[in-house]
């Protein structure tokens, strides 16, 4: 009765609906984004000056390279998009490219050379920058908006006082289960809408070997987000707990922005430092953004996600438990905030079937 309740509020919260559209948006502008930004004229580095003049009548951006190997470190790096270089056979040219042969450079070409694909497998620039911050997005303002409305819940029900009548009804613990459970359910609906849509879009655009490599990431990513969402969603719902009014919260919550925030601008700034990454996938309140990071960028091992997934699930049992303890020791009482040391002794104010 109590998820129930919860459900039934927050779908018809306007705050709720708005950021699922929100987040459905910003999936599907994600993978459509890059495509329409790949639509503009290709860089090339040229190697073969014969190829320059053709290639900046058809409105390219020609960069000169004194040898292959400069052309193809520009190519490596991203500072171009493609080089044309000598071939082996005398007066021919061919083609360096990351992943993909831009088009318009094949085109503007009157033959086209052969060509040879230095990563085929690699993800374009515009989606290794957007893929972190989408992730580590989506768990942040998911576990940090409905905390906040839990820790809200709670607080309401107690400055109102009906959490008195509530609890001669219901046991304490299942107030706390029906919380968590019922936005649980909601933001794991969220998720997997987001990660639906992500999918269904990856498959209406052209994008190579990305849905092969974002696939097992998404999947790993939704048990990771439901066990770290209820560790996060039982220290929001203590935070409630401690304070009667609803203008405390902020304060009072506090430590748990803190552990929010955190791995998330960690995740964020940090992607591309493969050791701070692998610290961050075992940490637990950053595991459910490092670790599926880690499986899309091919750096993380079968055993790995299994093992940080263990470790977090452990991590949430501990921390509900002593949650259940300071939920139980705070809710009833209305003197003002309430202390953790307080709430971690007292035992006088739990009904008694407790």
């Amino acid at each position: 009765m109590v998820a129930e309740r919860e459900i039934t509020v927050r779908l018809r919260d306007k705050t709720f609906l708005f950021s699922t559209a929100f987040f459905l948006l910003i999936a599907l502008g994600s993978t459509i984004l890059p495509a329409v930004l790949s639509g503009k004229a290709s860089t090339v580095a040229v190697v073969a000056p014969a190829a320059a003049a053709p290639l900046q009548q058809a409105g390219l951006e020609v960069v000169s390279a004194p040898d292959v190997g400069r052309a193809e470190h520009l190519v490596r790096e991203g500072e171009v998009d493609a080089a044309v270089v000598p071939a082996d056979v005398p007066g021919g040219i061919r083609i360096l490219a990351l992943d993909k042969a831009p088009d318009d450079l094949v085109t503007a070409l009157s033959t086209a050379p052969p060509i040879e694909l230095l990563d085929p497998d690699a993800v374009s620039p515009v989606l290794a920058v957007l893929i972190p911050i989408f992730f580590g997005a989506v768990f942040f303002f998911a576990s940090f908006s409905f905390g906040v409305q839990i820790a809200q819940s709670v607080t309401e029900e107690k400055q109102t006082r009906i959490v008195e009548i509530l609890v001669a009804a219901v046991p304490v613990r299942a107030l706390l289960a029906g919380k968590v459970i019922g936005n649980g359910a909601l933001a794991l609906a969220q998720v997997a809408a987001i990660a639906l849509v992500s999918v269904l879009s990856l498959r209406l655009v052209d994008t190579g070997p990305l849905l092969g490599l974002l696939g097992p990431a998404i999947g790993w990513f939704i048990p990771f987000f439901v066990v770290g969402f209820v560790l996060l969603a039982s220290l929001w719902a203590v935070t409630g707990a401690l304070v009667t009014r609803q203008e405390d919260i902020s304060g009072a919550s506090a430590p748990v922005q803190v552990l929010v925030m955190l791995p998330f601008f960690a995740v964020v700034f940090l992607n591309d430092n493969p050791l701070a990454m692998t610290v961050l996938s075992y940490v637990p309140f950053s595991a459910p953004t490092a670790m599926p990071l880690r499986l899309f960028a091919g750096e993380a091992a079968g055993w790995e996600p299994i093992l940080a997934l263990l470790l977090l699930l452990g991590t949430a049992v501990l921390f509900l438990v002593l949650a259940a303890r300071l939920y139980e020791g705070a809710l009833l009482r209305t003197n003002g905030r309430t202390s953790l040391l307080t709430a971690w002794r007292d035992r006088r104010n739990r009904p008694a079937e407790l």
